[in-house]
């Protein structure tokens, strides 16, 4: 404890983790107040709800790398103007226009999303140095889980006991408070900075702030954060070509068939948690128990939080595949929950698994990819990963709306199992085709 006290003790570092909290607060509500919005107010289906909340994943997607170059470029405070204004108009005109306007609105706010987690990272990196740098990491992805436990819950006692409309209009207010507090802040982004404390963290701890975000935020909003990935990806690409000074060659020669099932287990789990996330919803919103939603995501996301803590204890890998496969199946047994109790200790099962899935896929890459490459696959990692979540809120609405809520677990669980079947099997036959093409070189030579 004495190396997170030391942190705690630095005034500009500990306001920024607590900035940095309460900044994501709202967004960590959004998606759950936009889906009880639809389905309650707009009367939609639950794959147009699922759907509005895709077209917001991508444009955060987009968006995160993009804010983040500008505040690289602009410095935050003229790159966080566009945010706070767009913020506020997005998503306090969406609780009172028609779907047809929903979507665009949608997709915008994603794109103009506030750089919490880039301006965070990226502060820290550069107020600290070395062990420090770690342990304030560790802080703010501790701070990252606990948000999205608290933000769901909160989401689901407004939309239901009082009203999704007042709840999105709020969270347009928070988000220009919170990017107005941030500015207010304006914590050193360049190393240049007067205020900055140490040079600039480099790129590759910039990725595994990334990651630490990344991991922290699941199950509940990982949509939020994978853009950080593509981000730091994004980054590494352009560091190697500008020290190289030209394009390389042979862009893909480090995918094999092992990063390949990396990528696909990816997809596979940001599909099954935005997808069990739906169901959740749909299930205690048929039974009229929206306003538990925060007991549920209790279990679920402190189930994550204690099996990352056990997994990072560990001193063995375990495939990541092995275990979205146990996470998936897993996933299953939520279908024969009878009240809220009963789901939220089944959602505990599928859900001591997320952490360590995700942990064990980024360790698993960094392993299979030599160093000059891992930025630009981690940045892939996160593409994989939002086009899984993009499709699992869609595809669990479909099986909402044909089959009911609870019949939805076995559906994203049986999808996302097959999807690891997939993995496995183009995994088998790429190291068949390699073993009996090195047979014949050996035959011949």
């Amino acid at each position: 404890m004495k190396s997170y006290w030391q942190i705690l003790r630095q005034p500009q570092i500990s306001l920024l983790l607590l900035i940095g909290m309460i900044a994501r607060l709202p967004h960590s509500a959004l998606s759950m107040l936009l889906l009880l919005h639809l389905v309650n107010n707009l009367d939609q289906s639950w794959v147009s709800a699922g759907l509005v909340t895709a077209v917001m994943t991508l444009g955060i997607a987009i968006g995160a790398p993009w804010r983040g170059a500008r505040v690289d470029i602009w410095g935050l405070r003229r790159a966080m103007i566009p945010s706070v204004i767009v913020e506020t108009l997005v998503w306090c005109t969406v609780p009172h226009v028609p779907l047809v306007w929903v979507y665009p609105l949608a997709f915008i706010g994603g794109l103009f999303a506030l750089p919490v987690f880039s301006v965070v990272r990226t502060a820290l990196g550069i107020m600290t140095t070395g062990e420090q740098r770690r342990t304030a990491f560790a802080l703010d992805a501790t701070a990252t889980e606990l948000v999205f436990i608290v933000g769901p819950a909160s989401a689901g006692i407004v939309a239901t006991q009082i009203s999704s409309v007042i709840g999105l209009s709020v969270i347009g207010v928070t988000s220009t408070v919170a990017g107005l507090a941030l500015m207010i802040l304006n914590p050193p982004t360049r190393s240049d900075d007067p205020k900055a404390l140490a040079t600039r963290a480099n790129v590759h701890e910039e990725r595994l702030g990334a990651e630490a975000s990344f991991i922290a935020a699941a199950p509940m909003g990982v949509h939020e954060v994978e853009g950080e990935l593509i981000a730091a990806g994004m980054k590494s690409a352009r560091a190697r070509i500008k020290q190289r000074g030209r394009a390389f060659k042979n862009r893909f020669n480090w995918v094999s068939a092992s990063v390949l099932a990396v990528f696909i287990a990816s997809a596979g789990a940001g599909m099954l948690l935005t997808g069990t996330e739906v169901a959740i919803v749909a299930e205690l919103d048929a039974s009229q128990e929206s306003h538990q939603l925060g007991l549920v995501f209790l279990f679920w996301c402190g189930a994550s939080l204690i099996g990352g803590l056990i997994y990072g204890s560990m001193k063995r890998v375990i495939s990541p595949l092995v275990l979205l496969l146990s996470m998936a199946i897993l996933t299953i047994p939520m279908y024969f929950a009878w009240d809220t109790w009963s789901l939220a200790l089944f959602s505990a099962l599928p859900g001591f698994l997320c952490a360590p899935t995700l942990s064990a896929a980024s360790e698993w890459l960094t392993d299979l990819v030599a160093e000059k490459r891992r930025g630009e696959a981690m940045g892939w990692y996160g593409s994989a990963m939002t086009a899984g979540t993009a499709l699992g809120s869609p595809i669990t609405g479909i099986f909402v709306d044909s089959f009911g809520a609870a019949p939805a677990f076995i559906g994203i669980g049986a999808m996302a199992s097959f999807v690891v079947v997939i993995a496995l099997i183009a995994q088998q036959i790429r190291r068949r085709v390699r073993r009996a093409r090195r047979q014949r070189l050996e035959t011949i030579a």
